[in-house]
């Protein structure tokens, strides 16, 4: 107590005009910044670890509206899987699928990079197993503000519509027909549309990956339509459902991806955030035990002299 007192009495003084300023007091507002930087790591750790268990809890109700937008997507991939064809299809919409959230790692920036290595032709592209060439200024839109904001610095004059507040909450099916809807109606003339998605591999990983849904005209030229007399309005509405199909599954599976990689990113930041809490708890008890010392040296010596 001693030792606070006449810390503090020297820290209040003032010192003369141009001389120094006491090495005690510079200790002081170094131990006070330390402190005041303590405080806000482990407010900013209380707040990651509250993210980090709401991720949690939603990741559980995100898993189980996948499994149900799945069976969507496999309905879907059976009709495809029925109706091949040869004509090729040179002019793809790509629909870009994120989210309006930050603080979830990579993945708004990880089907970003795949779109562009689409548009570019790579080998690596999730779209190189169709074997088709694609054209660089294709058509996009967008689902989610995040992705939109990294693909309108290269490619602003190719973007046509761009959705938000879609995937607040779980993904329903109104959500992706209306979606649907839209596109249809845009007037964007494509023969195919190309997904661009994330992949749920598991609760620690995920990936880029893309689906390509027939327009009209290509289910109208494939084999197995041809066989059939079918009217126009069947074909059109079918080709629009299963537009919307095939994106409420992506929406579903990005969704779940989402919260997990949230969960992860918060975990990894409590994570950091518990370092670095300790690493300043050693460098202010280090500097609070110096500063007492330099006190009590000055009393011994004071009282020496005397």
């Amino acid at each position: 107590m001693l030792a606070r007192r006449t810390l503090a009495r020297a820290v209040a003084q003032p010192s003369p005009l141009g001389a120094a300023a006491p090495t005690n007091a510079r200790n002081m507002a170094t131990l006070r910044e330390i402190e005041l930087r303590l405080k806000s790591v482990r407010n900013i750790e209380k707040i990651t670890k509250s993210m980090k268990m709401i991720a949690s809890t939603k990741l559980a109700k995100a898993q189980r509206a996948m499994q149900a937008g799945k069976d969507y997507g496999l309905a879907n991939a059976e009709v495809f899987a029925h109706t091949p064809s040869d004509k090729p299809t040179p002019n793809k919409l790509f629909i870009v699928i994120s989210s309006d959230k930050g603080l979830c790692g990579g993945i708004h920036s990880s089907v970003t990079k795949a779109t562009r290595r689409a548009l570019n032709n790579a080998v690596d592209s999730p779209i190189a197993a169709l074997g088709e060439q694609v054209d660089p200024e294709s058509p996009i839109m967008v689902i989610g503000d995040k992705s939109k904001a990294q693909l309108m610095r290269t490619y602003a004059d190719s973007l046509r519509l761009t959705f938000n507040q879609i995937g607040r909450d779980i993904p329903t099916f109104a959500d992706a027909a209306g979606v649907a809807d839209l596109i249809v109606k845009s007037g964007v003339k494509y023969d195919s549309v190309v997904i661009v998605y994330n992949k749920f591999v598991s609760a620690i990983s995920y990936e880029s990956a893309a689906v390509e849904v027939k327009g009209e005209e290509g289910l109208r030229e494939s084999n197995g339509f041809k066989t059939y007399e079918n009217e126009d309005d069947l074909t059109k509405d079918l080709a629009e459902f299963s537009l919307a199909n095939a994106i409420f599954a992506a929406l579903t599976e990005s969704h779940a991806c989402e919260q997990s990689s949230r969960r992860n990113a918060m975990d990894n930041a409590s994570k950091n955030a518990n370092e670095m809490m300790a690493t300043l708890q050693m460098q202010y008890n280090r500097g609070r035990q110096a500063a007492i010392t330099n006190e009590l040296v000055d009393i011994i010596t004071g009282a020496s002299a005397l």
